[in-house]
């Protein structure tokens, strides 16, 4: 299994392998700082509740409402570096979290062995059953079956649904190694695919159920984009984030299901608290980033979870 705690320091951005040249990303937290310290205002607080629990906004309000509302709860969101989408049947949402999109994104920000990485260019990328690879590659994760379905919603505008919007998302597989980085699996590039959203705002990927390597919670990456016409390299992206799972049920999964063994010992050594990105979280962030999940490690997984984009 890959010695991944050595390449992703316990901070925040996750850090660089060796032999990575990771691109400098865009500083979105502190232009949404900025933006959110001009709009603050007390009766705007007021409107969005506030709080560590993470900023919502409530589809109650006017559009002009939200859109204050929006701008000056960023600061909050934002400035504590996390939070992640969450939606209810009273149409509150929680803006996602800006998060590192870390070593292993192949979508245009780093290079291997000199040569950038980028799936998002290529043929064949956007896909729903990304279990298998897919262009010159040839291969299938094996793993606990996963169908996962995001939805993308607008929080400036009452958390409604973003039709026409691109969403690539990708993981590691059950032994926790990446594709086209982790020795063993560079010649495969599956576990990654786009998506496009429908009117409803919603993807649904095939996959499986992720490993936890030495270091990090088990996750999901996730980089939003505006159109699939901009999904071509991370720095056009207006959402990266990442999705995990409720600790439970990674526990039952691995201790279960066969191959993810290695799992069992790398999840015993870490939490939430201390994994270097989401423990910045508040509980309600945290939450609003955890994959609702439904069925078991025996015949698979339904999940379900919503990200809230600017």
């Amino acid at each position: 299994m890959p010695d991944h705690h050595i390449h992703e320091p316990a901070h925040k951005e996750e850090g660089s392998l060796e032999d990575l040249i990771l691109s400098a990303l865009p500083s979105r937290r502190k232009a949404l700082w900025f933006l959110g310290a001009s709009a603050l205002s007390t009766s705007a607080l007021a409107a969005c509740g506030g709080g560590s629990g993470g900023t919502t906004i409530s589809t109650s309000s006017t559009a002009s409402s939200s859109s204050s509302s929006a701008a000056s709860s960023s600061s909050s969101s934002d400035s504590s570096s996390s939070s992640s989408s969450s939606s209810s049947a009273s149409g509150e949402c929680t803006l996602a979290a800006t998060e590192t999109n870390g070593p292993y994104p192949a979508d245009g920000t780093n290079s291997v062995n000199g040569s950038i990485v980028n799936v998002l260019t290529e043929s064949g990328v956007v896909r729903s059953d990304i279990t298998t690879s897919f262009g010159s590659y040839s291969g299938t994760a094996a793993g606990v079956p996963l169908t996962l379905t995001i939805t993308v919603e607008d929080y400036s505008l009452g958390c409604t649904p973003l039709e026409g919007y691109a969403v690539y998302i990708w993981h590691c597989d059950r032994s926790g190694l990446y594709s086209l980085y982790s020795s063993g699996v560079t010649a495969q590039n599956y576990l990654r695919g786009v998506q496009v959203t429908d009117a409803n705002g919603k993807v649904t990927f095939t996959t499986i159920f992720p490993a936890c390597y030495s270091g990090r919670m088990p996750h999901i990456h996730v980089e939003v984009y505006v159109s699939l016409s901009t999904a071509t390299t991370s720095n056009n992206s207006v959402k990266i984030t990442q999705l995990t799972f409720d600790r439970s049920t990674c526990e039952t999964v691995y201790n279960n299901a066969s191959g993810y063994s290695a799992s069992v010992s790398n999840l015993a050594a870490i939490s939430f608290a201390s994994d270097n990105v989401f423990s910045d979280d508040s509980s309600a962030q945290l939450a609003a980033a955890t994959v609702s999940l439904s069925g078991d490690y025996s015949s698979g997984f339904t999940g379900t979870v919503s990200i809230a984009v600017p």
